[in-house]
C-alpha cells in the first residue's frame, strides 16, 4: 500500500509585541481593552474563532462585520 501523504503548510499572521504596540485603539474588536487585534482580515478571523463562547463574542463579531462585512462568519449573518 502507498501512503498519500499530503503536506499543508499554515502562515500564522504574527503581531509582535512592538507592532500592537503601534496599533490605534481603532484596531482592535474592544478599543478600551485593547483585545482582539483585527487590523487585517486573518487577525479578525482569528479574534471571531477566539471569542466564540465567551461574554464578548457579541461584541467582537459586530466589529469585525463592520470592518469585513465579506467574511464567511458575516456573510451569514447578514442573509
Amino acid at each position: 500500500m502507498k501512503s498519500n501523504d499530503i503536506t499543508v503548510t499554515i502562515e500564522a499572521a504574527v503581531l509582535k509585541s512592538k507592532k500592537r504596540k503601534s496599533l490605534p485603539s481603532t484596531s482592535f474588536a474592544l478599543p478600551s481593552q485593547r483585545k482582539y487585534p483585527i487590523h487585517d482580515r486573518s487577525h479578525a478571523a482569528n479574534a471571531l474563532a477566539r471569542s466564540k463562547g465567551k461574554p464578548e463574542e457579541r461584541t467582537v463579531k459586530a466589529a469585525v462585520c463592520k470592518r469585513y462585512p465579506d467574511l464567511p462568519a458575516c456573510k451569514a449573518t447578514n442573509k
